[in-house]
């Protein structure tokens, strides 16, 4: 099998783009699908097996694929990394910002060392990413940059730190589609809901384990979203089919940020679900 997209099959073909966060979860996702439609993808993340284990799986798909394993917390090493893909690959026409992580914790108990190193990587570390591929290559070639944030519009009671650092980087956004736009650079933001991604898998406290499989009865539509669901997305705003979206971030939620405790959900009825990669894995938090 391949990957079922949506998009016409040479919708990215002759193109470069950097998926940090690669080696898993919706970045491991995005990727298999940029693949599929022609891109050639660069899977960016600390880990060089998990990203060589994504690239072995796209070129065994027939794609095309390379690793650049970075921290992206690091400012020397991402400059120093953007400049060899660079250097490798030519113009880097898409980035997708997806790299990030944080744990759970009430505000009261986050160290100030845990509080800074959630933010370095779900924004000091995104922006690193975005600064260097624009002064190395979309300042001269332009280009389009997706960031990867998430349901944080209501507040993240257990997530402060992330709902914090992801709310910085969707006001990045909005101020890099301003201050890059006229050299032809796009940035956008997508902010997924309650995903049913390889990332749930990584919360080990017994109190969100057993939270995980109930989270489907706060969003409207009673289902997680797939990890394709939110792929779909990058690349719709990756493509010149989004040629006058900048600035923007795109909920893929469901309307889950939109309840109110005031309205009872109904039984769902009707739902549609679309999962185009043919590569998906359940998280084992959500069960059989």
């Amino acid at each position: 099998m391949s990957y079922q997209s949506v998009f016409r099959s040479d919708l990215f073909t002759n193109t470069v783009v950097l998926v940090t966060g690669g080696g898993s979860g919706i970045g491991r996702c995005t990727a298999h699908e940029l693949a599929s439609l022609g891109a050639r993808v660069i899977l960016a993340g600390r880990r060089q097996d998990a990203l060589d284990a994504v690239a072995a799986e796209i070129i065994e798909d027939g794609g095309a694929a390379d690793t650049a394993a970075m921290d992206i917390r690091d400012e020397d090493l991402v400059r120093a990394s953007v400049a060899r893909i660079v250097a490798s690959h030519g113009p880097v026409h898409g980035l997708v910002n997806n790299a990030g992580g944080q744990f759970p914790s009430p505000l009261a108990n986050i160290s100030a060392k845990g509080f800074r190193a959630v933010v370095d990587t779900n924004l000091t570390g995104g922006f690193l990413v975005a600064r260097e591929v624009f002064n190395q290559s979309m300042k001269e070639s332009g280009g389009a940059i997706v960031n990867i944030t998430a349901d944080c519009h209501n507040g993240m009671p257990m997530m402060g730190h992330s709902g914090a650092a992801r709310s910085g980087m969707e006001n990045f956004t909005r101020t890099a589609a301003v201050e890059w736009g006229a050299f032809g650079v796009r940035i956008n933001a997508v902010a997924p809901g309650w995903i049913a991604s390889s990332g749930l898998d990584t919360y080990d406290d017994p109190g969100m384990r057993q939270l995980l499989p109930r989270l489907k009865e706060a969003v409207p539509i009673k289902r997680l979203a797939t990890e394709a669901e939110v792929s779909a997305g990058i690349c719709f705003l990756l493509s010149d089919g989004a040629a006058f979206i900048s600035g923007a971030t795109l909920r893929i939620d469901a309307g889950g940020s939109l309840q109110s405790a005031f309205y009872p959900l109904p039984p769902a009825r009707n739902v549609t679900t679309f999962q185009g990669f043919h590569r998906y894995r359940k998280p084992k938090a959500l069960g059989d």
